[in-house]
């Protein structure tokens, strides 16, 4: 009988022990998974733009990128169709970006401009980089009544380009050289001056221009992470690059139609893949060297 009870005791104490030993490990589990960092399901734990930090720490500048991730999460149709776009378009765009010296997240800076098509802006601006007439002239590019270069998407890269180097020269980021392509060389530098900063993230500037550069940073995240925001799309849904050959002309074309017949295509798909030339015919009594190209295929 005293055995017996011996025992008992003894199972007694060994399975209080257990309870003691599993409540303490549990606590002690609980209590690291409290202490550990919340860590958002998209929001990034570090940002930059070409290689420069974004202060996530500062709280209006995390709040601002935030925003910008919220709204172009939940704008499905434009997200998704700049994603198929960008298949597309960043293979003639990066090139360029690198031939010039220019970080590859500019890229981004055409997404927000126009959707990566040739869009048309109540102001008159125009094309992917969204170039007002008078700028794109001066940056060398053709615009009246018959042709547009606006509308090219390879010189008007070029173009941006030149405005890049010229805005990270005179502000020494790039940083700010994006704000500026939105907010002007001269309207960011007047608040530079009367807020006494030299840092984007800590000026106040317009709305539209505060927003610019969170605008690119919550693109780059969204684009170079699809799956990660739910935008899963295979490479048959992305919008292909149609092989191409490039005719040059140096006079002119009477008529645009006849001379796409002459190629094998017709008018529309003459001026979808050259949208800038703007009028039924080629005027050039100077004799400039145009280059036209005709897609091999897709048509």
């Amino acid at each position: 009988m005293k055995r017996i009870e011996r025992i008992s005791i003894l199972l007694t104490v060994v399975f209080a022990s257990g309870l003691l030993i599993f409540a303490t490990t549990y606590a002690s589990k609980d209590k690291l998974d409290k202490e550990k960092e919340y860590v958002s399901p998209y929001f990034p734990v570090t940002a930059n733009f070409a290689g420069e930090a974004t202060p996530l720490k500062i709280s209006d500048v995390k709040e601002r990128l935030d925003r910008e991730l919220i709204v172009n999460i939940n704008l499905h149709a434009s997200t998704i169709l700049a994603l198929k776009r960008a298949n597309r378009a960043f293979p003639v765009i990066e090139p360029i970006l690198k031939e010039n010296g220019i970080p590859d997240d500019f890229k981004y800076l055409a997404v927000i401009e126009s959707g990566l098509v040739n869009a048309v802006s109540g102001a008159g601006a125009r094309g992917v980089w969204q170039f007002m007439p008078e700028t794109a002239k001066e940056r060398g590019m053709e615009v009246n009544d018959i042709v547009d270069e606006r509308y090219n998407l390879e010189k008007s890269t070029e173009a941006a380009c030149s405005y890049f180097l010229i805005a990270k020269a005179k502000f020494g980021t790039w940083t700010l050289a994006a704000a500026s392509y939105n907010g002007g060389m001269g309207g960011v530098n007047k608040q530079m001056d009367i807020q006494k900063e030299s840092n984007y993230y800590d000026l106040l500037l317009t709305e539209e221009t505060s927003r610019y550069v969170f605008r690119i940073l919550a693109l780059k995240e969204i684009m170079k992470n699809p799956d990660k925001f739910g935008f899963s799309l295979a490479n048959e849904e992305l919008y292909a690059i149609l092989p191409t050959k490039k005719i040059a002309v140096d006079s002119t074309i009477n008529d645009l139609a006849s001379f796409a017949k002459a190629q094998g295509i017709n008018y529309k798909i003459l001026k979808i893949h050259n949208p800038w030339l703007r009028d039924k015919k080629l005027e050039n009594p100077t004799n400039k060297k145009y280059t036209i190209e005709i897609p091999l295929s897709g048509y």
